[in-house]
């Protein structure tokens, strides 16, 4: 192996250690690696570590951009390569981080389809009836849809839940978020009903397990899973094949605001480091404002 894929390898190596999620670091882990295939293509050995400079890294982002990448996707592995020479620096193996010398792309400022109340609740009180789908844990797939949309959590969140971070008595989850920070998340009597109904049917392989979603298998459920039981029921039962656990997420976050919420309770719930994320939602509900507005304003 070249010595450029040797220190990544070192690298992903220690993030797993760090406990990182799965899915952050299986994102790393193809962002460096197609880094490294751009700098070795075959019959060719990959530059050494300290002739990586300003030059290169523009070269590689050059390349990224021919492809049509889109921005966000760009700011992703930029992001990966810096942390990566944030290693490199550590370990001495090269003087400085030279990709946090490049300019971060611009990602458009989209926002997100938000489904309204009704809409949320409509396709969550639908599953308990939907026995048409066959589905083989339909109880576990309403815990789910009710603690997500309940407490706003983010799919890894969810699939991190452990059965001692339930509070029944107090109605509150301890979740350990982005950078293992914990926070307390309340939940309703929805979200309550829904998960003691599944509890009182999980049935883990090993008597010790004590992940709260479990797969056929008796295993911790993993976040494509998730995924992929969202994206079922919203098509069968709302005709949206566009739907993920984020937009639940967002939803919790929107209603919460619409109903009178303040930003820095809402920033709490969510997790978010920087309330300038949180403030996405303002713009959100702003957009909601202005339809009402044009459509009711005899001076619109």
């Amino acid at each position: 192996m070249s010595e450029l894929g040797e220190w990544i390898e070192r690298y992903l190596d220690e993030r797993r250690r760090e406990n990182v999620s799965p899915h952050t670091l299986r994102n790393y882990g193809a962002d460096l690696r197609q880094f490294l295939e751009y700098f070795s293509p075959p019959g060719a050995e990959p530059p050494p570590l300290n002739s990586l400079d300003v030059a290169a890294i523009r070269e590689w982002l050059g390349d990224l951009h021919a492809q049509n990448l889109a921005a966000v996707s760009m700011r992703r592995k930029l992001a990966a390569l810096r942390t990566f020479f944030k290693f490199l620096v550590r370990e001495g193996q090269v003087p400085r981080n030279i990709p946090k010398l490049m300019r971060t792309p611009k990602a458009p400022k989209s926002l997100p389809q938000i489904m309204t109340a009704e809409q949320t609740n409509n396709l969550i009180d639908a599953i308990p009836e939907a026995e048409n789908l066959n589905r083989p844990y339909p109880r576990r797939d309403l815990a789910i849809f009710e603690t997500l949309y309940g407490c706003g959590l983010r799919v890894s969140e969810l699939c991190g839940m452990r059965i001692d971070d339930i509070d029944f008595a107090d109605r509150s989850l301890l979740i350990r978020g982005k950078g293992r920070k914990e926070r307390v998340v309340p939940f309703g009597g929805k979200a309550e009903a829904a998960l003691c109904t599944y509890l009182a049917e999980r049935a883990p392989v090993e008597p010790g397990e004590r992940a709260v979603f479990l797969n056929h298998r008796g295993r911790p459920l993993g976040d494509r899973s998730v995924r992929a039981i969202v994206k079922f029921y919203s098509t069968y039962l709302a005709g949206d094949n566009t739907l993920h656990p984020h937009s639940l997420r967002h939803a919790y976050a929107t209603h919460l605001l619409s109903d009178g919420a303040d930003l820095r309770s809402i920033q709490e719930l969510l997790g978010h480091a920087r309330l300038s994320t949180t403030q996405r939602y303002t713009q959100v509900s702003l957009e909601d404002l202005m339809a009402v507005y044009d459509k009711a304003h005899p001076k619109a």
